[in-house]
């Protein structure tokens, strides 16, 4: 018997993209702010389970939203400049995201 995809089960077309919405939504993106040289505060999002082609797209989002610099870890976390605390709250929600502070 061939396994129903999500498409089946719900009755919506693929091209809505609910199914990547869910995924993202049942994540925990964790939320903590770290002190670099000199005193200068980085934000750090981690606890993401994303392929490395939608943690940068991702990343790159929030850098934009934020206006702000940043990269994605070697460890899968992004790396915000500065402290971004509820600002960046809301933008993971607004990506479909639940966030852990």
């Amino acid at each position: 018997m061939a396994k129903d995809t999500f498409s089946d089960i719900t009755g919506l077309p693929d091209d809505l993209g609910i199914e990547d919405d869910l995924a993202r939504s049942n994540q925990r993106a964790s939320i903590r702010v770290d002190t670099r040289r000199y005193g200068k505060p980085v934000t750090i999002v981690a606890g993401l389970d994303l392929p490395a082609d939608e943690l940068a797209s991702l990343a790159s989002t929030l850098k934009r939203h934020l206006a702000v610099g940043g990269t994605v870890s070697d460890d899968g976390a992004i790396e915000l400049q500065g402290e971004h605390g509820p600002r960046l709250e809301a933008a993971l929600r607004d990506e479909g995201f639940d966030v852990e502070t």
